[in-house]
C-alpha cells in the first residue's frame, strides 16, 4: 500500500527554485530516508508533506489525502528541523497540551522515558540544552499515535548514546506499523534506519533505491591500508587489474580498488615477503554513494 505520493512537485521562492520535480512513493511501514546537499530542497519537501508549505505545481497525496487536509493532523507526526516553544513552557506542560489535541495520545511518560528525559519534565523549554529540545520534538511528534510521522533531521545536536537510544526507539516505532520519513544528513543513521532512500541534489531526485542498491549502484571501491615491512615501489600494486590507485600518507600505503582487491595485495605482498602491518580494510559505503551521485546539478 501507497502511503505517500509525490508527483512532480515544484516550488519556487523568487527567483529560486528550491524544488524542482520531485517525484517519489513511499510505502505503508517503511522507513524512507531523503538526504542530500545543503539547499538540495529536502525541508521545502517534507514541509509541503506535513502541509506547511504550498506547492507551486505537482500533487502530493499523504494516505490519499492533500497535506493541507484537516483530517491528517492526527494521523500525521511532524518533528521540525527547527522549533520553538515558549521559552517559559515546561515539559510537562508541552506534553499534557499536546496529549489534549488527540483523541487517542500516546502515553508520553513512555515517551520521555524512551529519549532520557524523564528528569527533565519539570523544567522550562527554554532551559533545556539543544539536544534535550530536540528530543522533545520528537516526543511531540509521536504523541498522537500517527499512522504516518515526518522526521527532519531527527538526531541533530544528540550525543552518540542518544542518538542511537533514538535509533532504537524509530525502529519500535516503525515496527508498531507507523511509516516514516527521515530527513538526515548522518549516512551511519540512513543505513541503519531506511529500508529505502531519495538522493536529492538542486531540487531534483537523483537516486531512489535501497542502501546497498546505491552503493552497489556506483561500485564503491574498497580502501586497503598498511604499513609495509620494507619499502613498495608503487608499479608492483598498481599493476595489479584489480588496483585503481596507490597513495601514500607517510609511512603508511592506502590501496582503492575493486573486486578481489584484498586478495590480489595480500597475495603479490606474500609472493615478495612483504608483512602488511595495521591492516585495515573499508568498504565503499553510503557516503562514496552519496558523493558520486550528488553534486552534479547547477542550482536554477
Amino acid at each position: 500500500m501507497t502511503v505517500i505520493e509525490v508527483h512532480q512537485l515544484q516550488k519556487r521562492y523568487g527567483d529560486t527554485v528550491a524544488v524542482d520535480g520531485v517525484s517519489f512513493a513511499v510505502e505503508a511501514g517503511e522507513i524512507f530516508g531523503i538526504l542530500g546537499p545543503n539547499g538540495a530542497g529536502k525541508t521545502t519537501t517534507v514541509e509541503c508533506l506535513a502541509g506547511l508549505r504550498t506547492p507551486d505545481g505537482g500533487s502530493v497525496r499523504v494516505l490519499g489525502r492533500d497535506p493541507r487536509d484537516r483530517a491528517l493532523r492526527s494521523l500525521v507526526g511532524v518533528q521540525l528541523q527547527e522549533s520553538r516553544l515558549p521559552e517559559k513552557m515546561t515539559v510537562r506542560e508541552a506534553l499534557e497540551l499536546w496529549s489534549a489535541f488527540y483523541p487517542d495520545p500516546a502515553d508520553w511518560r513512555e515517551l520521555v522515558a524512551d529519549l532520557g528525559l524523564s528528569g527533565k519534565v519539570g523544567e522550562r523549554f527554554g532551559r533545556l540544552s539543544g539536544g534535550q529540545q530536540q528530543r522533545l520534538s520528537i516526543a511531540l511528534a509521536l504523541l498522537g499515535n500517527p499512522r504516518v510521522a515526518i522526521l527532519d533531521e531527527l538526531t541533530t545536536g544528540l550525543d552518540p548514546r542518544a542518538r542511537r537510544d533514538t535509533w532504537e526507539l524509530i525502529e519500535a516505532v516503525r515496527d508498531r506499523g507507523v511509516t516514516l520519513v527521515l530527513v538526515t544528513h548522518f549516512m551511519a543513521e540512513a543505513e541503519r534506519l531506511c529500508d529505502r532512500l531519495a538522493f536529492l541534489d538542486a531540487g531534483a531526485v537523483v537516486a531512489v533505491d535501497t542502501p546497498v542498491g546505491l552503493v552497489a549502484r556506483v561500485g564503491a571501491a574498497r580502501r586497503i591500508r598498511f604499513r609495509p615491512s620494507v619499502p613498495v615501489d608503487d608499479r608492483l600494486l598498481t599493476e595489479l587489474a584489480e588496483v585503481d590507485e596507490v597513495r601514500r600518507h607517510g609511512a603508511q600505503l592506502e590501496v582503492v580498488g575493486r573486486g578481489d582487491v584484498l586478495q590480489a595485495v595480500t597475495a603479490t605482498l606474500a609472493a615478495h615477503r612483504i608483512i602488511a602491518h595495521d591492516l585495515r580494510v573499508e568498504q565503499g559505503g553510503l557516503d562514496d554513494a552519496f558523493v558520486s551521485l550528488t553534486g552534479r546539478r547547477e542550482v536554477r
